[in-house]
């Protein structure tokens, strides 16, 4: 049964614990139904003593998206279910903000799951990512040149909030069910016009592997997800510790680290304690890329004492006296 699939993964990832109150996003589309329905299935059963919240969005993008909302409403109310709902201008947001409407449409989702969450108190967002969903991203971090981190694809949980329990269920299965249980769900047309890079890797590319290469490349590319996973969390735990072994000082606008200890290291964990340490003053390592990365190693390297390099705007990075200084300019 699905249900005990997804069970086996909340447990697995310890995804659900008792207590929890959960938002779950619930467009209507077939993954968002089946969630919402085996999570309140789950709950039923009283294993895991938790409660549930569906939060809708509106887009305005698609003439049947009054529908859509109105058939989540429904289904809340003939559940149970603590139901909110929002329309928001997607298009108007993501030609303000200078984004793509895709994009605009995340974050439009992800502020309005944070503010029922604030609402009703709850500690978790669940979304419905499906083991489809997790090989598209593997496959266009592929096509994106991304490092071996952007492998692991879309992770079960993320910062002990953001829940992804159909992370390991296809999306056929999900079809499956939503049939069996006669849930009846709502279809975005726009999901099958090949204007996204996802829709194109959805609908062009995996078509294509599975035909000419392996019908299986959902599994496989699971698998490799998994194992990456795995291997990225060895790699973050001995990046802190080195981290910690390294760090001098450490203040709100300067991190300093010490140089000798920095240059003993091997080659890949002095790349990821250079993002870390980035990521830990800037909260962000966008737009540092591997030539900045090397660049850095190479200055630590030569331990030139009169040299610095700015990766961007925002930050300033020297070697002296045996130190490594990390500092944010004035110009952030």
């Amino acid at each position: 049964m699905l249900k005990d699939e997804v069970l086996k993964t909340i447990k697995e990832y310890n995804l659900i614990e008792n207590g929890d109150k959960i938002v779950v996003g619930v467009s209507g589309g077939p993954d968002s139904i089946c969630l919402v329905d085996i999570l309140n299935e789950i709950k039923n059963d009283k294993k895991i003593n938790f409660e549930l919240a569906i939060c809708h969005i509106n887009h305005l993008i698609r003439e049947e998206a009054k529908e859509d909302e109105k058939f989540v409403e429904e289904y809340a109310k003939e559940k149970n279910i603590p139901f909110f709902s929002k329309e928001i201008d997607v298009a108007s947001l993501a030609k303000k903000q200078k984004i793509g409407t895709e994009e605009a449409g995340r974050i439009a989702r992800y502020a309005f799951f944070e503010e029922i969450l604030q609402k009703i108190n709850g500690t978790k967002i669940a979304t419905a990512h499906t083991k489809n969903d997790n090989a598209e991203t593997v496959l266009m971090n592929l096509l994106r040149g991304s490092g071996t981190a952007g492998l692991k694809g879309i992770s079960p949980i993320r910062d002990n909030k953001y829940i992804k329990p159909l992370i390991k269920i296809s999306r056929e299965e999900i079809e499956s069910y939503c049939e069996e249980q006669s849930l009846n769900p709502r279809y975005d047309k726009t999901n099958s016009e090949n204007i996204y890079t996802r829709n194109k890797v959805r609908n062009i590319l995996i078509p294509l592997i599975k035909k000419e290469f392996n019908p299986n490349i959902i599994d496989t590319i699971d698998r490799l997800s998994t194992l990456a996973k795995k291997e990225n969390d060895y790699l973050e735990k001995t990046t802190n510790e080195k981290y910690e072994e390294l760090l001098i000082k450490e203040e709100k606008n300067e991190i300093i680290l010490n140089l000798k200890k920095f240059n003993i290291q091997d080659e890949v964990i002095k790349s990821r304690i250079i993002i870390y340490t980035i990521k830990r003053l800037m909260g962000t390592s966008q737009g540092i890329e591997k030539v900045h990365i090397d660049d850095i190693i190479t200055l630590c390297k030569k331990n030139i004492g009169n040299k610095y390099l700015t990766p961007n705007k925002n930050i300033k990075i020297t070697v002296n006296k045996g130190k490594i200084y990390f500092f944010v300019t004035q110009n952030s």
